[in-house]
């Protein structure tokens, strides 16, 4: 039966390996769990925080709902796309949003709203079939470098909240390497390091676990009194349906930006990461174009309207589906997999809960570290293409505000490219969205 519906045979995989590959791909994931709750409740020891409006936010909840839905959009990609394809919640759009709950500029209603509003408009996206169209919305330096700048934000996120960096005057400063927090992040580091250079699959998992066991005897960790438990269904209940609808009509430019912002990266995470899948399934036609690629496009849309819904930040296709793709798999019996532990995690939440912010940390400065591999592939032959991506990286990396950042990027390269000529070169569409993206900054 198994053989018959995922059509084993007919990609030349066997369920051992399949199985074998899900395992894998979870395990190369899994340290989402571990950073998720802290990158919307913040880095310190306190287990919740309470919004602008009043709403209280457990890591726990956090947790629980993250491995939920997770796990069912996962098995929803195995059974739906066939496709050995495994969702979580995306590294980055995560700490911008929860960067600015924990600062009291926005409510956690009004992040979930939007990414309502964003995972909607992915739908309409794929229904309609005007992917093309997005995908040719903007030019490929400005594709790069988007998960650059959020790289280069998360990397710098991950120095902070170790330890390893400090603020000063002059700004980022060496930390105190005679703390324990901080003897503990470089030693998670050096392992992490250390797996990542021989290539283990699943290093920073490793590392979290090998750094997690090292602060117990450092004190600064402690074991939970259960290492299972029952979620609580009373700081779950604050992520249902959390949506703060009225703050997002009272700044209607902002949430407009903020909508383009999550729904083109994800649209283009999901993009890079399915051609990506692609390339090392020979699964892509003569054009290079993934089949039915509507379908997982669809699987990821509903996953971030699902996610909004349960206090989950955008839920994206993971490039690290494709370690799980090198070790073998190729049909939805490695997604069903992958979400199957995903669901076992629910009952775990002590365990990861009690990992410390030196070792979390660590594993922001590698996430960060992912992301910069397309900066090479950034075009610096014409300084027209090339000056909004530097813009949209130095104002993301310096100031921390990935938002404006990105509007600052893509405005500079119209701009630039109005004004030399090469107005033709823009797409129409980004002219209509340049309006809410100048009037981020005035309104």
């Amino acid at each position: 039966m198994k053989n018959d519906f995922f059509k084993l045979k007919d990609h030349g995989t066997t369920v051992r390996r399949e199985v074998l590959a899900g395992i894998t791909t979870f395990m190369t994931m899994a340290y989402v769990l571990a950073v998720q709750p802290s990158a919307i409740c913040g880095f310190g020891p306190d287990p919740y925080i309470t919004d602008i409006n009043g709403i209280v936010i457990s890591k726990s909840a956090l947790l629980v709902m993250c491995a939920l839905v997770s796990g069912i959009i996962t098995l929803f990609m195995g059974l739906y796309a066939n496709l050995p394809l495994a969702l979580s919640t995306a590294m980055g759009s995560n700490f911008i949003l929860g960067g600015l709950v924990n600062s009291g500029t926005v409510s956690f209603g009004w992040a979930m709203a939007l990414l309502l509003c964003s995972g909607i408009l992915f739908i309409l996206v794929t229904v309609l079939g005007v992917r093309k169209m997005v995908v040719d919305l903007l030019p490929k330096n400005l594709k790069i470098a988007i998960p650059t700048a959020v790289g280069f934000f998360i990397a710098y996120l991950g120095f902070k909240n170790t330890g390893l960096a400090t603020f000063s005057d002059s700004g980022l400063a060496l930390g105190d390497f005679t703390q324990p927090a901080v003897l503990l992040a470089l030693i998670t580091l050096a392992v992490m390091g250390v797996l990542t250079a021989y290539k283990v699959r699943g290093a920073i998992l490793i590392g979290i676990i090998v750094g997690t066991i090292i602060s117990i005897p450092m004190g600064v960790s402690t074991l939970p009194a259960a290492l299972v438990s029952l979620p609580d269904m009373s700081e779950i209940g604050n992520l249902v349906l959390c949506y703060d609808f009225k703050s997002v009509l009272a700044d209607i430019p902002g949430a407009l930006v903020w909508i383009f912002i999550l729904f083109t990266s994800d649209f283009f995470a999901t993009f890079g990461a399915l051609i990506a899948v692609g390339a090392q399934t020979n699964m892509l036609d003569e054009n290079g174009n993934f089949p039915q690629i509507e379908k997982p496009f669809l699987v990821d849309a509903v996953g971030t309207v699902i996610g909004s819904g349960t206090g989950c930040t955008t839920i994206s296709t993971f490039i690290e589906s494709t370690i799980g793709v090198e070790a073998g798999g190729r049909t939805g019996l490695t997604a069903i997999v992958s979400g199957g532990l995903f669901l076992v995690c629910i009952f775990l939440s002590p365990l990861f809960l009690m990992i410390p912010t030196a070792v979390t940390g660590v594993a922001l400065i590698f996430v960060g570290f992912s992301m910069l591999s397309g900066f090479t592939k950034l075009d610096f032959s014409d300084f027209k293409s090339c000056f909004g991506p530097f813009v949209m990286i130095l104002f993301g990396t310096f100031t921390g505000d990935i938002a404006a950042a990105i509007c600052l990027g893509v405005l500079t390269d119209v701009l630039i490219k109005v004004l030399t000529g090469d107005a033709k070169k823009v797409h129409p569409v980004l002219y209509v969205l340049c309006i809410p993206l100048v009037l981020y900054f005035i309104v």
